[in-house]
């Protein structure tokens, strides 16, 4: 969906830089206010880490856990890169962004609204990623809110999911959409589009064997830099965004959130952007063209929403500030 490889949403080569953006970090006012609107919290989710039902033998998928969109198998190209070293990058430079956006308090702390809301809905959408990749179930998932006027989102290899301010607010996302845009970024990151473009890039311009070189095989110290500045610069195509968009509405119908909520979504995209692709999203597929392919996407992945269970908590969109954005919430989950 989005133009850098690790973010659906975001240019991400400005996410390290960008945190606080158009606000010298959180307001307490604004997160009072923010508490005062959301209902009674459960108290067995104030905790600054939480774990996400995902460990590998504990989840049965029902019987019609194979329903759904079909995006065909993956790409060759997967298999020119090792896992781990895109998954070990990934968390180096995840760790450093955090801890950027910590330095200049653009982290909020765990019991905000809407670090509990996208809690909720990683929690409700990450047990069914194992159906896309196998090898998620033992990712060490974590989502974390920053503040940033930036509209933004993205998943990282490995399972690091972000959200900043901006999107949530500006949009007014409901949860529906919210879950829409966790949806597609997992799917990135189950789909390995960033270790795709990699293994391409290595084996069209540089050559497999220069290729393992930039991939630290021959320099294991220069890896995790290597891979990071990759992992930040590398665009998505258009397949690769139109199987994000329809992976995540099947995430999303699975996990019981109504999948025709990205007719909505795209529609506020276009509006924020107004008819012009905002500096953050690739040139193609349009706005009109990803709505177009819901809708036409939609009867695949209806019946798996119906059967679905709904949420028994929905949570109010972000506050609109006159000002400042109001902040979000960082916490991370296993």
């Amino acid at each position: 969906m989005g133009e850098r490889a690790h973010c659906g949403w975001c240019a991400a080569l400005g996410a390290l830089n960008a945190f606080g953006g158009g606000h010298a970090g959180f307001s307490a006012r604004a997160l009072r206010a923010a508490e005062a609107a959301q209902p009674p919290r459960n108290p067995a989710r104030r905790r600054h880490a939480a774990a996400l039902a995902v460990a590998g033998g504990t989840l049965a998928l029902p019987a019609w856990a194979r329903e759904g969109v079909d995006v065909g198998k993956k790409s060759w190209a997967v298999g020119l890169v090792p896992a781990e070293e895109v998954e070990t990058a990934a968390a180096q430079q995840y760790a450093q962004m955090l801890a950027q956006a910590k330095q200049k308090n653009a982290l909020a702390g765990p019991d905000h609204p809407q670090s509990r809301r996208l809690r909720a809905i990683a929690q409700r959408i990450v047990p069914f990623a194992g159906e896309w990749n196998p090898r998620s179930k033992n990712w060490r998932w974590e989502v974390n809110l920053l503040g940033s006027n930036q509209i933004n989102a993205f998943c990282m290899p490995g399972g690091k999911i972000a959200f900043y301010s901006g999107i949530l607010q500006q949009l007014q996302l409901d949860d529906d959409e919210v879950a829409t845009i966790m949806g597609h970024e997992v799917a990135h990151a189950l789909r390995e589009h960033a270790r795709e473009r990699m293994g391409k890039s290595s084996a069209t311009s540089l050559g497999l064997k220069l290729g393992a070189q930039l991939l630290g095989l021959g320099a294991v110290g220069d890896a995790a830099a290597n891979l990071g500045t990759q992992l930040l610069t590398m665009k998505f195509g258009r397949e690769d965004e139109t199987e994000a968009d329809l992976i995540g509405m099947e995430l999303a119908a699975r996990s019981g959130y109504d999948p025709a909520a990205g007719i909505s979504l795209w529609q506020k995209m276009g509006q924020a952007s107004k008819g012009a692709p905002p500096q953050f999203l690739s040139t193609h597929p349009s706005h009109s063209t990803r709505i177009e392919d819901i809708r036409r996407s939609l009867p695949q992945v209806e019946g798996l929403y119906a059967r679905a269970p709904r949420p028994t908590e929905r949570f109010a969109p972000m506050a609109a500030s006159a000002s400042k954005p109001a902040a979000p919430a960082r916490d991370s989950a296993r």
